[in-house]
């Protein structure tokens, strides 16, 4: 692809009372374009991606105009994008359609989410949308109680609960998985301990604070098999990314972060939509013209801890069934051949919905820059990042999103 990503940065996710999806959006866009060396008057285009604002805040339209409204934009196209967690990665994708359409020349991608709520109950119900309701009728009834008002039971006396009602089906994935593969839950834990122990050196993660197997086991069941340290977090944040066109780059100079591949599927009835996320990394890997072991590090979306054990699976990182010795001999531990999460995941560097496929790409950024501080892999070149969006009731993503980065030099001027 002849693109390339100029600017990449983020705001530290975490549970921000005072701020406002316009004050995180306002940030995220500074942030980003300081880092690509630009001001608002370069920008061309803005995709701009939120999932949650609409049901939980009540800016159901006109969400980027609104939040980037006194951001010093010139009046350019915003396209406004929601594709549940995967809603800034598929803004990304766009964006890098348009460059290579040679709509644009800088496209500005942003997502954000301001997903914490005084009434913790309806920031659960909003996220419970990303699923097919239609089948869901239980989680129907939950979102129609309390978005729209009710008793808000779900099923005859049971309480809203206090979680995100989704970890039921990512529950239903990991009790199959355990049974596919042997898996245990003492496995699921150490993928948790593995991203906290990488978010710790994160200063943008939610949370910092290092935890063991013991005390991930000992935290609360949220549904069997999954523990409260296993389940990623609510939060808010932005984070946001400069897309560029190579003859852009070459003209302002830097860019020196390439778009390898760049993937989005959809999942659907026709056998043909299954597995949507093996299939976004098959097509990713030949778009780029490499190999699943041509990959040095990785941001999977682990939204509860097995789920990352079951993409080192499906996106070929490694055979069935051995996704639990890639934790066992540090393969994917910083240090290790192919680190995995280096940011804290959404376990460690927090899950605003919107936000997190940007901030995926802007730890790979940062990595293949050399700048990830405490954390960095100097050895790292080519990178890939898989951002899934809602899920189905056959237990898959509804979508799901494949993209590879690589370190290249700058581009440069030929005049």
């Amino acid at each position: 692809m002849n693109v390339r990503i100029l600017g990449a940065a983020m705001t530290r996710f975490g549970r921000h009372a005072d701020a406002s999806l316009r004050s995180q959006a306002e940030d995220g866009t500074r942030l980003a374009l300081a880092d690509a060396g630009l001001g608002p008057g370069d920008v061309g285009m803005v995709m701009f991606a939120n999932a949650a604002d609409g049901v939980l805040h009540g800016q159901e339209m006109v969400r980027g105009e609104v939040a980037l409204r006194h951001a010093g934009l010139r009046g350019v196209p915003i396209v406004n994008i929601e594709n549940a967690c995967a809603s800034s990665s598929s803004a990304f994708y766009l964006a890098c359609l348009a460059v290579e359409a040679g709509a644009a020349d800088v496209v500005l991608v942003l997502g954000v989410e301001k997903l914490t709520h005084p009434d913790k109950a309806r920031s659960f119900a909003a996220v419970a949308t990303a699923v097919d309701l239609d089948a869901e009728a239980d989680l129907r009834r939950l979102v129609t109680t309390t978005l729209l008002g009710g008793a808000g039971d779900v099923a005859g006396d049971d309480p809203v609960p206090a979680r995100s009602p989704l970890m039921d089906l990512y529950a239903d994935n990991a009790r199959r998985f355990m049974d596919r593969t042997g898996a245990t839950a003492e496995d699921f834990a150490r993928v948790s301990v593995k991203n906290r122990r990488h978010a710790a050196l994160n200063p943008a993660a939610q949370f910092r604070t290092p935890v063991t197997v013991d005390d991930v086991l000992a935290s609360r069941m949220i549904a069997d098999p999954l523990r409260l340290l296993m389940c990623a977090p609510i939060g808010d944040g932005a984070a946001g990314v400069v897309v560029v066109s190579g003859a852009y780059a070459r003209r302002h100079g830097g860019g020196d972060v390439g778009v390898e591949a760049c993937v989005l599927t959809s999942n659907g009835a026709h056998p043909d939509a299954a597995r949507p996320a093996e299939r976004a990394a098959h097509l990713a890997y030949e778009q780029a013209g490499v190999e699943p072991f041509d990959i040095a590090m990785a941001e999977v979306h682990d939204a509860c801890s097995a789920a990352e054990l079951w993409l080192y699976e499906e996106i070929g990182l490694c055979q069935p069934g051995d996704a639990a010795k890639l934790l066992f001999d540090g393969t994917v531990e910083l240090g290790g051949r192919l680190p995995v999460n280096p940011s804290g995941g959404l376990l460690g560097r927090g899950h605003p919905l919107g936000a997190t496929g940007c901030a995926q790409l802007v730890e790979l950024v940062d990595q293949l820059r050399g700048r990830a501080g405490g954390r960095q892999d100097p050895d790292v070149r080519l990178a890939l990042a898989q951002n899934g969006g809602g899920m189905l009731d056959d237990g898959d993503e509804a979508a799901a999103m494949v993209t590879i980065l690589s370190r290249r030099g700058p581009e440069r001027s030929r005049s």
